[in-house]
């Protein structure tokens, strides 16, 4: 039984992995135990009210776990009154069952990075990208993250899922605004989180590196850029300068722990864009977490501080073809100006020269 199958008064055998473990003292003087217990589809809070003394010597954080127990509800939310518990041997469990995976599959990921490295000019940033993604050990680290412990794209492979989505988007944005260094976003796309291949852990449950709480994911990726710029021969500094802003800057505003404000136009849309993806996968997160709700509206969500409405019966033109998804960008853009070149066909050159008298009659115009 999965942690999603578990209902009121439901009999649980079944092995989790535990997440995390806090003993406690009720008001009556009685210890307790207080386990998030967690399996590929979700967790569930656990509570130990007898022998909780003899159970805490069994196990710690990151164990797996035999429990016998029985589903409760309280307070809305689903519990785990737990019975009995035993350790369990980490030979005779398959990670998979216990650590969300990415839907995506993983050759399929690497063929699209593959694919949008490949459309990059063949410039310095290119080059850079090459130096890391060429880099097998570094990209099973990168493959295997998450993008966050708890706010988007919470699962292995996380972090490659979101960083090819926001990639795809700023294809997008370089494609329709010709002054955008293309080069500059994609880079920024693939490396803003980059630093969270070592903020995190996830070879158990996901959890903060000791690096990770003390120095953070922005500043890891700026020293990794740095590092690895200057093993390329005559890499320009202008271009490490701009990349490091981008990381620096991509969360938007101060109280958000970004270190700087964007101040270059690919890091003000890249902040945009990646808030965009994390949003949408964070917010569609919570609306499939609870497939047994009676409701159109979904519980509330303490981050976003809401509810959202989610029907149950398809929306109007839920039964229309969903359009398919966009081809990834593997060319760039045709037509291409440069910074300093202004934009042009505004609407007063498109009506430059035309007649704009909207009054004249029929007979003037046939004259």
């Amino acid at each position: 039984m999965y942690v999603n199958q578990i209902g009121e008064r439901d009999q649980v055998e079944t092995v989790f992995l535990v997440r995390d473990r806090i003993q406690a003292m009720a008001r009556n003087g009685k210890p307790y135990m207080t386990l998030k217990l967690m399996d590929n589809t979700g967790e569930i809070e656990a509570r130990v009210w007898d022998r909780v003394d003899e159970f805490a010597r069994l196990f710690d954080k990151n164990d797996f776990l035999h429990v016998s127990g029985r589903g409760n509800l309280y307070m809305g939310k689903m519990q785990l009154v737990v019975q009995q518990l035993r350790k369990v041997s980490e030979e005779d469990v398959d990670l998979a069952d216990f650590l969300p995976v990415s839907k995506r599959s993983f050759t399929e990921m690497r063929e699209e990075l593959d694919q949008l490295l490949a459309s990059m000019s063949d410039g310095p940033m290119r080059k850079l990208m090459g130096a890391f993604f060429n880099d097998s050990e570094f990209f099973r680290l990168y493959s295997r993250a998450p993008a966050a412990k708890g706010m988007h794209h919470v699962f292995i492979g996380g972090l490659l899922e979101h960083s090819l989505a926001v990639a795809a988007l700023a294809c997008d944005v370089a494609q329709r605004y010709a002054q955008v260094d293309r080069d500059l976003l994609i880079a920024g796309a693939l490396m803003h989180d980059v630093g969270k291949t070592a903020e995190l852990s996830y070879e158990r449950s996901f959890d903060y590196t000791d690096e990770g709480k003390l120095v953070g994911h922005i500043v890891m990726g700026v020293e990794m850029i740095e590092e690895r710029s200057r093993t390329i021969p005559d890499f320009p500094r202008q271009q490490v300068m701009m990349l490091k802003h981008l990381l620096l800057s991509h969360h938007g505003q101060y109280e958000y722990g970004s270190p700087k404000r964007p101040k270059v136009l690919e890091a003000v849309i890249l902040n945009f864009i990646d808030d965009l993806d994390s949003k949408i996968n964070g917010i569609q997160t919570h609306i499939d977490k609870e497939p047994e709700r009676t409701g159109d509206w979904t519980g509330y969500h303490r981050l976003y501080d809401r509810y959202f409405y989610a029907p149950l019966e398809p929306r109007p033109n839920g039964d229309l073809p969903q359009a398919e998804l966009a081809e990834p960008c593997s060319e760039p853009p045709k037509v291409r100006r440069s910074r300093d070149e202004p934009l042009g066909f505004t609407l007063g050159e498109q009506l430059a020269g035309q007649n704009l008298n909207l009054f004249v009659n029929e007979t003037e115009k046939k004259d």
